[in-house]
């Protein structure tokens, strides 16, 4: 891998396998970096690694698409020509400013479907732990989902 960190979103290419140790050593930095700018930018809150910092609001699928990789769940994944080839997360921007949708995704025939609440209510669970809100929703034809935003700030 080369270049600047980017956390899987799901919307990629499956990760090297090869490289999977080196792909974990680059996200537990990049987590490491990120609860960093949170103590810094919540000194006076409390515990300041309990909510996303205003970077994470700015880039809310990059922040959550690293708070999922982070607690070890597997993204999704297409091929070149547009085909998913992996089952896992996927995070989209949200319909609001500063939100994140997850979906559970995967290739036709895996089943993927039928897995995405109690994989969905695992990434929520993930999330929580570092300060987001993740509310689990059903759309059309059943499809689940999870809405992530960060809570209010204290004082606002």
């Amino acid at each position: 891998m080369s270049g600047a960190f980017d956390a899987a979103t799901g919307d990629g290419p499956p990760l090297p396998e090869a490289d999977a140790e080196q792909r974990s050593r680059e996200v537990r930095t990049a987590l490491e970096g990120l609860l960093q700018i949170r103590r810094l930018t919540h000194a006076q809150d409390g515990d300041p690694a309990a909510r996303p910092a205003d970077w994470e609001l700015r880039q809310p699928v990059r922040a959550v698409a690293l708070a999922l990789e982070a607690a070890r769940q597997p993204p999704s994944a297409v091929a070149a020509d547009g085909t998913r080839v992996a089952t896992g997360y996927r995070v989209t921007a949200g319909e609001r400013p500063g939100t994140a949708v997850v979906e559970w995704l995967g290739p036709p025939a895996t089943g993927a479907a039928h897995d995405a609440e109690a994989a969905l209510t695992a990434c929520a669970a993930a999330l929580e732990r570092l300060g987001w809100d993740a509310l689990l929703y059903r759309g059309p034809r059943r499809h689940r989902y999870l809405e992530v935003e960060a809570p209010a700030a204290p004082g606002r």
